[in-house]
């Protein structure tokens, strides 16, 4: 019985700690405005283990160097933001990240939700949230805990002890970086979403928009307005 449990369970992928300049040296890679050997000088003052190292490159390449064919576009799209000099690279890694790896936005979207009210939450309850999801087996726990580490370098929470804070949300004005988050949270929740309420989305919780949602189908050819069935708007990718 446990093991059809954990055989069914949803795959994790996402199983390395990924500090900002890691993966921003990725990007950099991508840009053309830095060598592949760049990135593995930079992994090689990590004094990483042969065995992590294999894992945190292929984490970098499925983000930003050799991204899957149905993100490629994506990933092209948010390169082409970042040359022009965004005021922050973590919106463009957010988007790739919960795009590429549910279990990253899993674990973004249960902090989102139990932080909203107070603040913070402690991560026994994050944790036992997740192996609700991905079940009581080898590498929940140690996998969650690196995506939390992850999240934390890239600023989007505090680990405090027993306890998870948020911290100051990332303000995003460009209505280009606002498009690209919202089509990574369509993505990752699988359906169209309310406009009303897009930007305020438990996975996209280390960010404050201020672009309206009107800008998006002007910037992004991936995004289209939809009405519900009480003429709502729903933000949802383009057939």
């Amino acid at each position: 019985m446990k093991q059809r449990m954990a055989s069914s369970a949803p795959r994790i992928g996402f199983d390395r700690f990924i500090r900002t300049a890691w993966i921003d040296c990725a990007l950099h890679v991508r840009l053309g405005e830095a060598d592949p050997t760049d990135l593995e000088h930079v992994l090689d003052q990590a004094e990483l283990g042969k065995a992590a190292r294999v894992k945190t490159m292929t984490v970098l390449k499925k983000l930003w160097l050799r991204p899957s064919p149905e993100l490629d576009d994506l990933a092209a799209r948010c390169a082409t933001v970042a040359a022009r000099g965004p005021k922050s690279t973590i919106p463009l890694h957010w988007v790739m990240a919960i795009s590429t790896y549910p279990f990253f936005g899993k674990v973004a979207e249960l902090f989102g939700k139990l932080s909203a009210i107070q603040g913070d939450c402690t991560s026994s309850e994050l944790h036992r949230r997740m192996s609700e999801i991905y079940g009581e087996r080898e590498g929940t726990y140690r996998m969650t805990n690196m995506v939390l580490q992850t999240q934390a370098d890239w600023g989007a929470l505090r680990r405090a002890d027993k306890r998870l804070e948020k911290c100051a949300q990332i303000r995003v004005d460009d209505s280009r970086v606002a498009a690209l988050l919202a089509e990574a949270a369509v993505r990752y929740y699988g359906k169209s979403l309310p406009a009303s309420s897009l930007f305020s989305l438990p996975v996209l919780h280390p960010f404050k928009v201020t672009a309206r949602v009107a800008q998006l189908t002007t910037q992004s050819r991936a995004l289209e307005l939809r009405p519900n069935s009480r003429g709502e708007p729903l933000v949802a990718i383009r057939a």
